[in-house]
């Protein structure tokens, strides 16, 4: 399936394709990743032609036997990759949240921006997925909720949005969806209000700042 994905996106000049990198199913840690990378690195000999479109392994909220629980994880993936430029990162806030790195404050996201430079380097995330936690910190719950609802709260977005390090980077709304569009333009107007800097808003989105 991840094959399959990364040819289409290939085809549509797509950069990335987000990956949940699975569970273990009972096999230990060090079984599921070395079969991750083994299964990426085949993938990677099958595809030459698509070597622009990287695949980015997402963090995950830590529950039972999914790989990918911790920054380490992640690391211990890209580490057996043969060809390290077809594989990124994506940052999920409720997941990070979930799993235990607490960014709600500014000290908090500090901390957790030292901890994906020691173990990544920033400029291995590619992808941002944006969404408030119903569970705890540390809490391993999958659950995500609209932004400033939930155990985050809007501030610690705000600290992700106003970091000019992630101009550029893709940031994904996973909030919450029906069969309308209003709950989407709820969460972007929420998000664009927290930004300081009204000129670092796409322009599309402009008018939702302040809403």
């Amino acid at each position: 399936a991840q094959k399959d994905e990364l040819v289409r996106a290939h085809a549509y000049a797509i950069p990335h394709v987000v990956l949940h990198p699975g569970s273990h199913t009972g096999a230990g840690d060090d079984f599921g990743i070395a079969r991750i990378a083994e299964a990426l690195n085949r993938i990677h000999d099958e595809t030459p032609e698509c070597a622009d479109t990287a695949t980015c392994l997402e963090i995950m909220a830590g529950q039972g036997n999914v790989l990918g629980r911790n920054l380490e994880q992640l690391r211990a993936i890209i580490d057996q990759v043969e060809d390290k430029r077809r594989v990124g990162v994506c940052l999920d806030t409720c997941h990070a949240y979930a799993t235990g790195y607490d960014i709600r404050t500014a000290e908090g996201y500090a901390g957790f921006m030292a901890e994906v430079e020691r173990w990544l380097g920033l400029d291995a995330v590619k992808v941002w997925h944006f969404n408030d936690s119903k569970g705890a910190l540390g809490s391993n719950l999958d659950r995500h909720v609209h932004i400033g609802e939930g155990e985050i709260g809007a501030e610690g977005f705000g600290h992700i949005l106003n970091d000019a390090r992630w101009d550029g980077t893709a940031m994904l709304l996973e909030t919450p969806k029906e069969d309308t569009l209003e709950e989407d333009a709820m969460n972007l107007a929420r998000l664009c209000a927290l930004v300081e800097d009204g000129a670092r808003i796409p322009p599309g989105l402009r008018s939702q700042q302040g809403e």
